[in-house]
């Protein structure tokens, strides 16, 4: 386990951006990447943390965990669907193929929760049981499981720059996507989670929820891409202590980023206005979670990277094997 002491000392110099010397730098909430040529592209895992929307802070070997438990979960589940992962030239590093992302994002939910106005419990505490296509019976409770995992799909951005919720028959009646992608996709989804699932069983942890993101390389593959079953991306509960809670009504022990979001909630924030300052154990907590949630899925000791990163970073890139990468696939 990383130490306090070691978390405290990286605080300051915790990876925001890269300014690598690369073309056709993009940036999203937690990534940087670069086109490489040769149907390759390099991501980037910073430690930046988001929610609401909003970067809210830089959250020490936050970045390393979610790339290298990615790259972790890209070869668990490899069987099921093929992936965009080539090599991981540094813990923050993944040289990917480089994929045309599907315009919708994948969302598998395990359990009846949530409290926002588009969440599965909320809607149903409304009295609604016809909800994104799928008809929930009576009796449920908060935090239930489901007697199945379902896929509830989102748009990614669309018109608002939010995520709009979909049903599945309205991706391909909008054509989103055409039919027989569609159904290969919510299949290897359904598996993947369901392999989540008893990877995250074996360690002690409930995978609730989760989303996936997929795309297509030029031949026509369909490909797993962006991050799987990290702490950003997925909701995780404690499992030895959900029975007891979910008798008692009490909410489950999350075990996931979700305590970031709850510390700021607290402070009266949900993403409007100023971003309140927050102490340093808040991102100390963090980052130990992040690091044990690896160490617990993985059932690996969590080496930690050098920092500054940047240097570390150009060490890393000068070392990447020169392939023919003609036809990336090959790689596989």
């Amino acid at each position: 386990m990383v130490s306090e002491a070691q978390i405290r000392a990286v605080l300051p110099i915790a990876l925001d951006e890269t300014n690598l010397p690369l073309p056709g730098k993009q940036s999203g909430k937690v990534r940087d990447w670069y086109q490489l040529g040769g149907g390759r592209r390099l991501l980037i895992t910073t430690d930046r943390l988001s929610a609401f929307d909003r970067i809210l802070a830089r959250v020490p070997f936050k970045g390393q965990v979610l790339n290298q438990l990615s790259a972790w979960w890209f070869d668990q589940t490899r069987d099921i669907i093929a992936n965009h992962k080539i090599e991981v030239p540094d813990p923050n590093a993944l040289i990917a193929i480089e994929v045309e992302p599907f315009v919708v994002e994948v969302i598998v939910r395990g359990y009846i929760t949530g409290v926002t106005t588009t969440a599965l419990w909320y809607r149903y505490s409304l009295g609604e049981r016809d909800i994104y296509g799928y008809h929930f019976p009576e009796g449920l409770r908060k935090n239930d499981m489901l007697p199945e995992p379902i896929i509830t799909p989102t748009t990614k951005g669309g018109p608002t720059g939010h995520d709009e919720r979909l049903t599945c028959a309205e991706v391909v009646e909008r054509n989103l996507l055409d039919a027989k992608t569609w159904n290969q996709v919510q299949v290897a989804a359904l598996a993947i989670f369901k392999r989540g699932q008893e990877i995250a069983r074996k360690a002690g942890l409930i995978l609730v929820d989760t989303k996936y993101e997929f795309g297509r390389v030029p031949d026509g593959t369909v490909m797993l891409i962006d991050e799987v079953h990290t702490p950003d991306s997925s909701r995780f509960w404690k499992i030895d202590s959900y029975a007891e809670r979910f008798a008692k009504g009490e909410e489950p022990e999350n075990f996931d980023k979700e305590f970031v979001r709850l510390a700021y909630a607290n402070q009266g924030y949900r993403g409007d206005g100023p971003i309140p300052p927050m102490p340093n154990d808040l991102w100390v907590a963090a980052s130990r979670r992040y690091v044990t949630i690896y160490e617990m899925l993985t059932g690996q000791i969590f080496e930690p990277g050098d920092y500054p990163i940047g240097p570390r970073l150009a060490r890393s890139l000068n070392n990447i094997r020169m392939l023919d990468w003609q036809n990336p696939l090959m790689a596989l």
